[in-house]
């Protein structure tokens, strides 16, 4: 057996258990390159393929999952189809919420949900307005929320970590 003594790294983790609280949740990272090249990428708890509105925590786990049978790993996607490998960043999250709570009906849950997909979208434009460069694609045709959009974009001019390169 190969000892990996001279090639172990030390990482730590520290987040808040509010990361673990289910809801909707709106979400942007700032994703470092080992080149330096620095990409965001604006996502949304609130699934719609089921009542569910997860944690950020939980979603985390779902987006850098590189098994081949993974399905809700679009971050890792874009990322590589970027040209960046995930294992070589250094990521950081700021997480919105929860919005809303979650709900049992799916007349409810979709109801929310559109309104969270409408703030997404929003927030993945301004960023890229801001002068980020943005990965995936975001829409929606819903109309936005304008009284919860003026929180939101004051929380992202606030906590939005600004790119080296920006």
């Amino acid at each position: 057996m190969e000892k990996r003594e001279n090639t172990l790294k030390t990482e730590r983790m520290r987040f808040s258990g509010r990361l673990l609280e289910r809801g909707f949740w709106l979400y942007a990272w700032k994703i470092e390159a080992e080149d330096g090249r620095c990409v965001l990428y604006v996502g949304r708890t609130g699934d719609s393929s089921s009542v569910h509105a997860g944690s950020p925590f939980n979603r985390i786990g779902q987006h850098l999952d590189f098994r081949a049978s993974a399905k809700g790993n679009s971050m890792a996607r874009n990322l590589r189809k970027a040209g960046i490998e995930p294992s070589h960043c250094d990521f950081d999250m700021i997480a919105i919420g929860p919005l809303f709570l979650e709900h049992n009906t799916a007349e409810q849950h979709r109801s929310i949900r559109d309104k969270v997909a409408a703030l997404e979208c929003q927030t993945a434009k301004t960023l890229t307005d801001w002068g980020y460069e943005v990965l995936g694609t975001h829409g929606s045709r819903k109309p936005l929320d304008t009284e919860l959009w003026t929180y939101v974009e004051d929380v992202l001019r606030q906590h939005v970590p600004p790119c080296s390169a920006t």
